[in-house]
């Protein structure tokens, strides 16, 4: 268990799974969850914190306080993607986006989409230091992202176990899709929910595939790419059907994926090394032929010599 738990992955993967998740953090504050800042003008009773929040305990937000975690938390997810003090940076995005996290879901509304992210910025700190394009392994980097996974799947998994928790088989026999597509449905998704018991075969379909999802560890690595990408199709059809994102937990879920590949900043530095070292010359001399070797000046060719340009003759068996 240890093994699988630490199994060492190049440190180029931990590097852009760092990026990513720091950047998404930094967009997660400005484009899906600005409303944050706005929950604070509602009276401060209205705020009954998570339960990690009244343990710790932390104080009811205000204005002033959600401001400072916005301005520092913005900035320092910035810095922290690039890989630079990846502790301290690594632990200080965590700790705020996490109040950020408790604040906006205190307020009668918990999205589990945000499972994997949180244990990623948890967990990345561990990580030390990784570059882009960097092929050696690590076993630190290796725990971070095997921890992350096991969160993603455990969304899928304790997600199924809910709805049989507190539906039970008729979830699945019910109406849930066809409220959703009546609340935020597309025109693709009304044009599906014109099939005869189509909505109903997707419902126990989404339970299988829930209930199913921790199989994908048990795959060989090709099968296992594959399965993620049945992932990824499943929420996209999401987005086109009933409009829900789950963007974090999409990013968590990259921590399947052989990140390593693309590597956006060395492709940069290697574009701008081959512009600079093939760029053409420029001045006078750049209007002129390159001088050619036509052999010795004739004032220096010996008496008796002939006066062929061009390289010496070869020396060998025919010369002698």
């Amino acid at each position: 268990m240890t093994r699988w738990l630490t199994e060492a992955v190049p440190r180029g993967r931990v590097a852009a799974f760092r990026t990513l998740v720091y950047l998404f953090v930094a967009a997660d504050l400005v484009v899906f969850t600005p409303w944050v800042r706005t929950r604070v003008d509602v009276p401060g009773e209205l705020y009954q914190p998570l339960l990690i929040g009244r343990l710790l305990p932390l104080p009811t937000p205000t204005p002033t306080l959600v401001a400072a975690i916005f301005w520092t938390l913005l900035p320092l997810a910035l810095l922290a993607a690039t890989g630079r003090a990846p502790r301290l940076l690594g632990w200080s995005v965590f700790a705020l986006y996490f109040e950020w996290m408790i604040i906006a879901m205190s307020y009668g509304k918990v999205d589990h989409d945000r499972i994997g992210l949180l244990v990623a910025l948890a967990a990345l700190p561990t990580a030390g230091r990784a570059r882009h394009g960097d092929p050696t392994r690590t076993e630190a980097g290796g725990w971070a992202l095997r921890v992350t996974q096991i969160a993603v799947i455990c969304t899928y998994f304790l997600a199924a176990w809910a709805k049989l928790r507190f539906g039970g088989l008729d979830w699945a026999t019910g109406s849930v899709l066809a409220r959703a597509i009546i609340r935020r449905g597309t025109d693709l998704a009304d044009l599906i929910a014109q099939v005869p018991y189509l909505l109903i075969v997707a419902q126990f379909g989404i339970l299988a595939f829930e209930l199913l999802s921790p199989v994908v560890f048990l795959l060989p690595e090709r099968w296992r790419q594959t399965t993620v990408g049945f992932f990824y199709s499943f929420h996209l059809a999401t987005i086109a059907t009933i409009t829900i994102s789950f963007a974090p937990h999409l990013v968590a879920m990259t921590s399947f994926l052989p990140l390593e590949r693309i590597r956006p900043v060395v492709w940069a530095r290697q574009l701008i090394t081959s512009r600079r070292d093939g760029a053409a010359p420029t001045g006078p001399a750049a209007d002129s032929p390159a001088p050619q070797d036509q052999g010795p000046a004739p004032d220096d060719v010996p008496a008796g010599a002939p006066t062929v340009a061009g390289p010496a003759p070869a020396v060998g068996p025919a010369t002698l």
